[in-house]
This record gives C-alpha cells, structure tokens and sequence, in this order.
C-alpha cells in the first residue's frame, strides 16, 4: 500500500511538469492584421495562464474627396494607433476573449478646400471668390489617448500550434474632433478678409461637429499569428 502513496505523488508531479513545459513551449507570438485600423503588426505575450499581453502598430493611408457643407475638400488622410491592448480568456485553453486597453491615437486628416465650378467659395451663407480665400488649409485630429473595448476570437499562445487565426470586434473612444481650418491669402480688403475669417472660423465650429460623429471608431480585424 505504501508503495502505491509513493507512486501517486510522484504521477502527479510528472504530470504537472509535462503540462508547464508544453506551456513553456509557446513564449510569445507575432501577428499580421488587417481591418477598419488598417495593416498591423502585434507582439503576444504571456501574463497569466488566461490573460495575454498585446502590443503593436496599426496603419492606413487613405485619401479621399469630400463635399461638407457647400464646400468640396480634398482629404490626405492617416490613420495610425499604437495599441496596449490585454486580452482576457474566460477559461483557460478558450477561444474567446475579452479584451480591453488604450491606444495612441495619431490619426490625422489633412484637408485642401477646392472652389465650385463658378470659381466660389460659400461660407456661412456668405460667397466668396477663389481670389479672396485664397488656399483653404484644414488639419482634423483626434484625442491622443483612446480606450478600447471589445471581444474576439483565437489564441496566438495556444499550446503546441504554431499558426493561429485570430479576430477582434470592438471600439476605441477617440472623443471629438479637433479642426484646425485657415484661409492664406486674401488680399482684397480688409473688410473682405476680416468677414471671410469670421466665416472661416464658422465653417470650422460646422466641420468639428460633423467630423464628430467619428468619437467612437469601430475596429474589425483579423490576424495570422505564429508563435515561438
């Protein structure tokens, strides 16, 4: 009877120790992603047997044309974040995560005001030639400091695989836009260009506000992972 005491332990130990070097196996893991935040590239780190530490770079270049208000503008846009993201497994060997952290938020929007096809300009109701505005100048940014929320699925450190297939659905908090918008140039008057600033200035209180809508920006992404 003695001898089967001995061996149970001494099983259970074997056991456990096989079972911390398979864990041991996985000590990080790289992912490529792509999604709403563009291609991205993450280092995974092991924290606790279900939580993982995810850290990396995310960029999209995207330019575009946009009509806001009466005015057609140019946009030369980037988006990029830096994520310090934790993802939280319900259970061990799960698939499923929950995931929270903050990102820095560099996107950037640079916008070029274009004349309608008469040549003109319409601010605050109030028209003005191409010569009066001269160029248009735009800047649009975002709260650097933005918190993320959400869920997904796979684990880059799962245990003895080397290749995984991840996911994210969530949201990050970029609060409200901040509009920088300057017209260089005028030089008709300075009646002309003391209104066409004040128009100028309303246009960028309008433009805030529309590019507002933007305070909370979903994300989508899907990754391929390989640990080592």
């Amino acid at each position: 009877m003695a001898s089967k005491h001995i061996v149970f332990p001494f099983a259970a130990l074997a056991a456990f120790a096989a079972s911390s070097a398979a864990q041991a196996q996985v000590g990080a893991a790289v992912t490529a992603d792509i999604g709403t935040t563009g291609v991205g590239v993450h280092l995974v780190v092991p924290m606790e047997s279900t939580l993982n530490g995810r850290f990396g770079i995310n960029y999209f270049k995207h330019d575009f044309d946009k009509r806001s208000g009466l005015v057609d503008y140019h946009m030369d846009g980037k988006l990029q974040t830096y994520d310090v993201l934790f993802d939280w497994y319900l259970m061990s060997q799960s698939s499923f995560r929950v995931t929270g952290g903050l990102m820095y938020n560099g996107t950037r929007f640079n916008a070029k005001g274009k004349a309608a096809g008469d040549g003109k300009f319409t601010f605050n109701g109030n028209t003005y030639t191409a010569a009066d505005v001269g160029t248009l100048n735009g800047e649009v940014t975002f709260r650097r400091a933005a918190p993320y929320l959400g869920i997904g699925w796979g684990n880059a450190l799962t245990p003895n695989k080397r290749w995984n297939f991840n996911s994210d659905i969530g949201v990050f908090y970029q609060g409200k836009a901040r509009v920088n918008l300057v017209s260089l140039g005028c030089t008709t008057s300075n009646a002309v260009c003391g209104a066409l600033a004040r128009d100028v200035n309303v246009e960028e209180l309008r433009l805030s506000e529309e590019a507002s809508d933007f305070k909370v920006y979903p994300v989508l992404r899907a990754s391929v992972s390989y640990s080592f």
